[in-house]
């Protein structure tokens, strides 16, 4: 089988994992690598040993290659997305692949009407952890789920980064990670409350949010880059739950609980193996699913995107519209 041939997107330390974890996949090579800077491609390029580097975009879209990972800041994303798509490139796009749900269903049309693949990177579902986490839940082992809580928070350095530029996002960085993880686990949300600290340029600092689904099943989740969250996670059912260690989204080892007043609890431990950064067996999947030539990967697929794409706009609507709370029980005189 010909080796799918790559080309990268940014020379970013997200590039950098990526390039180094595809590079353990044996039907991928890598062939090419694009930046604004020519000195940040030939650098990177040479510690990765690339064959081509550009710092025109359109030229290496235009060179042989079948698809690119673009792991440039997400305000870029859906721009350079959407060019490689009408070029006629695979396109695996890091997450998040939109601003909204609105770019995310656009960029689905866009792919489906050039006949290409093209995929949110959201490594959390092919994490082998989290596959048998929903393997573990499917067979029942907490019975039915009834809630979800998820939490990605740390006080990032103020270092100028995209990240602190209009258009970014702790929402769409680090919250979409427990977003994903609530749908993954209970479907679409019916309603969601949210509230959290928004900057004057659009900024979102900090959120905390509950998913609603039928049932008074609920999700809540949060996050921050100027402060410590709780970074692991748990899903709860009727009859157990299962806790994910700290780094939920990336993570290795998770517990099932079970309690009954005969024998107390009992905890039954769970640990898979990461491949290099982690992204290997996403990157995996994704190579192969083009040689198949499939548009897109049934772990997660543009309309799963889409959806969650719906949760967090939502979550940004209540942050930019709170509501004032009144009291539910009158003052006295």
């Amino acid at each position: 089988m010909t080796r799918l041939r790559w080309g990268i997107v940014g020379t970013g330390g997200i590039s950098r994992q990526i390039t180094s974890d595809l590079r353990l996949v044996a039907d991928a090579a890598i062939v090419a690598v694009s930046s604004r800077h020519s000195a940040s491609a030939d650098e990177f390029a040479d510690e990765f040993g690339i064959p081509q580097r550009f710092d025109d975009y359109a030229a290496m879209l235009d060179s042989d290659i079948d698809a690119v990972y673009i792991g440039t800041p997400h305000v870029t994303h859906f721009e350079l997305a959407r060019r490689a798509l009408l070029r006629g490139r695979h396109v695996l796009c890091e997450k998040p692949i939109g601003l909204d749900a609105t770019e995310v269903r656009q960029l689905a049309d866009i792919a489906r009407s050039s006949g290409v693949f093209l995929m949110e990177a959201m490594w959390m579902k092919f994490n082998p952890l989290h596959r048998l986490l929903l393997d573990l839940v499917r067979d029942g082992a907490i019975g039915e789920v009834r809630s979800v809580r998820a939490a990605f928070g740390a006080p990032f350095p103020q270092d100028g980064s995209s990240r602190w530029q209009p258009g970014g996002s702790t929402l769409l960085d680090q919250g979409i990670y427990p977003v994903t993880l609530g749908h993954m686990m209970l479907g679409e949300p019916s309603s969601i409350t949210a509230a959290g600290v928004v900057r004057d340029d659009g900024v979102d600092l900090s959120e905390n949010f509950t998913l609603h689904f039928p049932g008074a099943r609920f999700a809540q989740g949060a996050a921050s880059m100027v402060e410590f969250l709780d970074q692991s996670a748990s899903i709860s059912g009727t009859l157990g739950w299962i806790t994910i260690d700290s780094g939920f989204w990336y993570g290795s080892r998770l517990a099932v609980h079970r309690f009954s007043m005969a024998e107390g609890e009992t905890v039954i431990p769970h640990e898979t193996v990461r491949e290099g950064f982690g992204y290997t067996p996403m990157l995996r999947e994704v190579t192969a699913a083009i040689q198949r030539g499939e548009l897109e990967h049934p772990w997660h697929t543009m309309a799963d995107a889409a959806r969650v794409f719906d949760s967090l706009d939502e979550i940004r609507r209540c942050l930019l519209a709170p509501r004032r709370l009144t009291h539910l029980h009158p003052k006295g005189p």
